[in-house]
């Protein structure tokens, strides 16, 4: 557990995605099991591995995607609730994660563009607050756990707004404390140390709160709040190992 947070920490993201496909398929045979599956891949595991970059959570990252809660909840949304496997769409896909990379980008109905300033995934670099596309060019737009990095959140949501078609959907998924009425951020906290403490990571600059949702709302955003247990059955969080407060927002441009 220590070994995982040292590597988090110390490592370069992008050394740690090149280097995990390396890894990822020596622990999965090593972990193989019964006890958790991943619905993203159908793999099962005696356990999923520990993560987090100040307080590590137990039996979280599946061994075969990398997939974390988040992640997993996601598939079953597009799974359950959307057209995504199967109609024509022009995706946008803001800091791409592994465990969907190759599966979007293999998919013949979609698209798929990726971007960040950093990736080694990404198709085009870009600044998240500053987007080179055209207005109204996407069906659909990932953006995951992106926004608590970017000072001025602002400016990056009206950008995503900016860029999705009418009638388009955005995903936005973002780290949240439901027990903080309003979103903590103080730009005078500037180390990695001080920022680990205030904000649980080296590299955010807020933790959201209950407000988040009315934020992507003033931008125009029509937001549906999915509870985790919208999307999945009660037995599915622990065989998954979802995250049972997890909620995730659902932004239509009207």
């Amino acid at each position: 557990m220590k070994l995982f947070k040292f590597i988090l920490n110390t490592i370069p993201r992008p050394l740690l995605i090149k280097g995990s496909y390396l890894a990822r398929p020596l622990i999965s045979f090593y972990l193989k099991g019964n006890t958790y599956t991943d619905p993203i891949d159908g793999k099962s595991f005696r356990k999923f591995l520990p993560y987090g970059y100040e307080n590590q959570r137990e039996n979280v990252l599946a061994p075969g995607s990398l997939s974390l809660e988040r992640h997993r909840l996601l598939w079953l949304y597009l799974q359950r609730k959307t057209d995504f496997f199967s109609k024509p769409l022009k995706v946008l896909h803001v800091a791409p994660e592994q465990c969907f990379y190759k599966l979007f980008r293999n998919q013949k109905n979609l698209d798929y563009t990726t971007t960040d300033l950093y990736s080694p995934l990404a198709d085009v670099k870009a600044d998240i607050c500053d987007l080179p596309f055209e207005d109204n060019s996407y069906d659909l737009i990932f953006c995951n756990h992106v926004l608590e990095h970017i000072e001025d959140d602002t400016k990056a949501m009206k950008e995503l707004y900016r860029v999705l078609k009418k009638g388009g959907t955005g995903i936005f998924q973002i780290p949240q404390d439901l027990s903080r009425k309003e979103t903590y951020e103080d730009f005078s906290i500037t180390t990695p140390e001080a920022r680990k403490i205030h904000f649980g990571q080296y590299d955010h600059v807020r933790v959201y709160g209950q407000d988040y949702f009315n934020k992507l709302r003033t931008i125009g955003f029509d937001v549906l709040e999915l509870a985790c247990l919208d999307i999945s059955t009660a037995s599915e969080v622990n065989s998954f190992c979802l995250s049972k407060e997890e909620i995730l927002p659902v932004c239509r441009k009207l």
